[in-house]
């Protein structure tokens, strides 16, 4: 045990070692170089107050753990980029410690066919590290070609996307604003105005994984539209979206159709949409739905942890939600969040938000994650989390 925890204590600072040898560099790195570093540390604490199962005692704990995100972009000609991103994670908190194979579970949904995560754990300490980016880039006039660990962001709408088909995320994970990557091939043709054509394929180790979609993009009338057609994994998949204005007020909104292959799944449709509006004093509203219908919509489902696809963006068949930002003064920034589902145990997610700017390059938030829902002990509180989080960007 104790050269196990040894070496884990090596590989730590061996590790600490190259980060902070690459802020150095970043640094003192010359404007004219064909390498570009930059990224971010943060500090989350988080608290958690929540029971594990129906019927057991609520628990009061706390989690920690450092965040440090690394973006490289090498530029090895005039039409030839090299872009990779490296998100270590520090875990060092009560709630990673009580979870069995919580390193595992980072992992999941972000490997996809080749393995670039280092998991290490020692007693009462976790490291989580995983390339989301790995990709070579090939742009040449209207032509652009991807080949790599990459984001492919089809989606339009703020909260939910059903045209996301790759890499869908989960609203509920703030802490991660540059998301999951998909190993895949994306070629891209820039067309008129606003218009292009792209078709994009994954990675995949069984036929049943196989994700090849393609879409269209133009603009009519001063919407932005797009169409998209394909196969992912046992569906053939047919969606659309769309983005413009009524008036001042925003509207876009996406939907996807979902025809299994499968006697043992059945067919899906989701679609979602939203109205957004700003004042001139930099105050933002937003405020949608969506309907879901591949969801279990049972009232006792986990919002934090559920089967996440792009044909299940939600527990609940039918949601509803309300955000808005508010800048109190030019260095504080507010916001809340309200989304509620009308099934039998009226489940509601609350998040309220409040961002200081310390400086140019350093941030600290409080965010709360709260759920209430109806149950054995009358309608209150499911699950409270609430973070802190200090960014410095380099």
């Amino acid at each position: 045990m104790k050269s196990l925890q040894l070496d884990f204590k090596r590989k730590l600072l061996l590790i600490l070692i190259i980060l902070s040898s690459t802020i150095i560099y970043s640094q003192s790195e010359e404007k004219e170089s064909k390498i570009h570093i930059n990224g971010y540390i943060k500090s989350l604490q988080g608290l958690f107050d929540f029971s594990l199962a129906p019927g057991q005692p609520r628990q009061t704990i706390t989690d920690n753990f450092l965040h440090h995100r690394l973006n490289l972009d090498y530029y090895i000609s005039d039409n030839i980029t090299f872009k990779s991103g490296l998100r270590t994670r520090l875990f060092f908190g009560e709630f990673s410690r009580i979870q069995p194979g919580y390193g595992n579970l980072l992992t999941e949904g972000g490997n996809d066919v080749i393995n670039m995560t280092l998991i290490n754990s020692g007693q009462n300490i976790l490291l989580h590290s995983i390339v989301d980016r790995a990709y070579l880039e090939y742009t040449k006039e209207n032509l652009e070609v991807r080949l790599g660990r990459q984001r492919i962001n089809w989606g339009i709408n703020t909260l939910w996307n059903p045209n996301d088909l790759f890499n869908a995320y989960s609203f509920t994970d703030f802490d991660y604003a540059e998301r999951p990557g998909s190993d895949a091939l994306r070629v891209r043709y820039f067309i008129g105005f606003a218009g292009s054509i792209e078709f994009a394929i994954k990675a995949f180790k069984d036929t049943n994984e196989i994700v090849a979609v393609g879409l269209y993009k133009f603009n009519k009338n001063n919407y932005d539209y797009q169409i998209l057609a394909g196969w992912s994994g046992k569906d053939v998949v047919l969606g659309g979206g769309w983005a413009g204005s009524i008036s001042d007020v925003g509207f876009k909104g996406e939907f996807s159709w979902f025809n299994s292959t499968s006697d043992e799944v059945d067919n899906a449709f989701a679609i979602t949409s939203s109205f957004d509006y700003s004042l001139g004093n930099g105050t933002y509203f937003i405020g949608g739905l969506l309907f879901n219908d591949s969801s279990n919509n049972q009232s006792n489902s986990n919002i934090f942890s559920f089967d996440l696809s792009a044909r299940n963006l939600y527990p609940y068949k039918w949601s509803t939600f309300i955000q808005t930002t508010i800048p109190i003064t030019p260095l504080i920034n507010g916001g809340f969040a309200f989304i509620y589902s009308p099934v039998e145990s009226r489940p509601i997610f609350l998040s309220p938000t409040l961002s200081y700017s310390i400086a140019n390059n350093l941030d600290v938030d409080l965010v709360g994650q709260l759920v209430l829902q109806d149950g054995a002990n009358g309608y209150g509180s499911q699950a409270n989390v609430f973070y802190l989080r200090m960014k410095w960007s380099y």
